[in-house]
């Protein structure tokens, strides 16, 4: 049995370490004070540091670690310094590797709830793989669980600094990967509210507007998916500050994600994940019903292709 299952001394300690926390001669627990160490520790910190030191000893680089796992040297610089939640699948593949008898997995089975769902943004592809529910708001692009191939390869094409040709296929390979949550059982339920100014962009070739739009018209009928158009002309519009993902996790935990030039921010904090739902709620309220966005789309359809 290990001293983290244990809770032994030596783990104890390590923690106090960590957090700050001392004990005088009476036994009483003092918090160091601000200006000597006063940064907030999290689970992950205290996990990333015992991968750390089992890697050490070991006798493991961290590029290393990374070429026998199969995954980039950042990951593992990440987990290790608690900016990355370590995955319970790859904890154990760690502690096998590392013959650590199950110590990190133990150590990410307890991490408490509130933590679980630490704001890691490079994490959410993996939220969203598993969400129980999803709801995105968009301003400019189809969002990418509804691109087609073609239109995902415009997208990335258009990025600056360009990317290589080599890096827009990576990435074209990832967005379609991340469409298997349409095809996944249970099927989550998916909503999505997009800009009517989307319907009409002329970006790229007319040719792959319109398989987009297509596509986008097919997954209105998937009985899973709902669709509502935003309209240009709005009196009132609750989405001005951009575009915004919620979703629900299959612990029926709530986490809000949006995307800016050069970052992008996850939030699990019930206080900013309330705001961006009650955000969401009126964005339901000021954009067209979902029956209205079919007949709009079909109408534009319509025109597109008897324009061919």
């Amino acid at each position: 049995m290990t001293n983290l299952e244990q809770g032994g001394r030596p783990y104890i300690s390590f923690v106090r370490l960590l957090t700050g926390q001392q004990r005088d001669g009476t036994g009483r627990r003092h918090v160091m004070q601000p200006g000597k160490r006063n940064r907030r520790v999290s689970s992950w910190h205290v996990i990333g540091a015992q991968l750390a030191h089992f890697r050490k000893r070991a006798g493991l680089t961290q590029p290393a670690l990374a070429e026998r796992l199969g995954v980039g040297e950042d990951t593992i610089a990440s987990m290790e310094q608690g900016r990355r939640a370590l995955k319970l699948d790859f904890a154990i593949e760690l502690d096998e590797l590392l013959d650590t008898k199950e110590a990190l997995e133990v150590a990410v089975r307890k991490v408490p709830r509130e933590e679980r769902y630490k704001a890691f943004a490079q994490d959410f592809v993996e939220y969203e793989r598993d969400a129980v529910s999803l709801f995105w708001y968009e301003t400019q692009l189809i969002p990418g669980l509804l691109q087609t191939e073609a239109y995902a390869r415009l997208i990335f094409s258009c990025h600056y600094p360009p990317l290589e040709v080599e890096e827009i296929e990576n990435r074209v390979t990832t967005r379609l990967d991340r469409q298997k949550l349409l095809e996944r059982k249970p099927r989550p339920l998916l909503h999505f509210i997009l800009e009517e100014s989307i319907l009409y962009s002329e970006l790229g070739d007319p040719e792959v507007m319109r398989e987009q739009l297509l596509h986008l018209r097919r997954c209105m009928d998937l009985p899973f998916v709902s669709i509502q158009i935003m309209p240009r002309k709005t009196p009132k519009h609750a989405g001005l500050a951009g575009p915004l993902v919620l979703l629900e996790t299959q612990d029926h935990y709530q986490l809000g994600y949006a995307e800016m030039h050069m970052r992008s921010e996850l939030y699990d904090d019930p206080a900013h994940v309330s705001a961006l739902m009650q955000k969401y709620g009126m964005l339901r309220s000021q954009a067209l019903t979902v029956e209205e966005s079919v007949r709009l789309l079909d109408a534009l359809l319509a025109a597109l292709l008897g324009e061919t």
